[in-house]
């Protein structure tokens, strides 16, 4: 397992131990890296890779009906795929929890990336997230917790955006 993001382990125990989640649904992505090999080799979680984010919106709905905690792992570039199915969660009424790794942030090198990273805030809130931002390891646990607790206490759509800052700018 790596160790280039500690954090990461820390907010896998964070949302499997204590907050319960079984199933983690995910578009393959380098930051992510950490979360999606715990989850492969977990026995207690469902992963689920996804081939295209909108997937994951109906996926976390199954969970929910089921019985179960999910969350749903993307690159920022997939929200532009999921605005039609964000609406799901909503009119359904149930939580929906997801951590985005940032591109078209900080550093960003890549300018087809820069768009959608620019305007993806701007987004979660029209489709009614509560967004919140991790730019720092220092900032992941509190935001994890927070969008657990949002989302699964008061039934909320809440978005954790893992910023470039926290990832490091990918090379172009």
């Amino acid at each position: 397992m790596a160790d280039d993001q500690p954090w990461a382990h820390d907010m896998y125990d964070l949302l499997t131990k204590k907050h319960g989640v079984t199933q983690i649904s995910y578009v393959p992505d380098a930051g992510h890296r950490v979360m999606i090999e715990r989850a492969l080799d977990d026995d207690s979680v469902h992963a689920v890779s996804l081939t295209t984010e909108e997937e994951g919106v109906a996926m976390a709905a199954g969970a929910w009906l089921g019985g179960e905690k999910s969350v749903l792992l993307m690159q920022s570039s997939g929200a532009g795929n999921c605005v039609n199915m964000f609406s799901l969660p909503r009119l359904g009424r149930f939580p929906f929890v997801t951590f985005m790794t940032m591109r078209g942030d900080f550093g960003e090198g890549n300018p087809w990336q820069m768009p959608m990273g620019l305007s993806v805030e701007n987004i979660l809130k029209a489709c009614e997230f509560v967004v919140l931002r991790a730019d720092s390891a220092e900032e992941v646990l509190p935001a994890a917790e927070a969008a657990m607790t949002m989302a699964y206490k008061s039934h909320q759509c809440v978005a954790v955006l893992l910023g470039q800052k926290l990832l490091g700018a990918k090379a172009f």
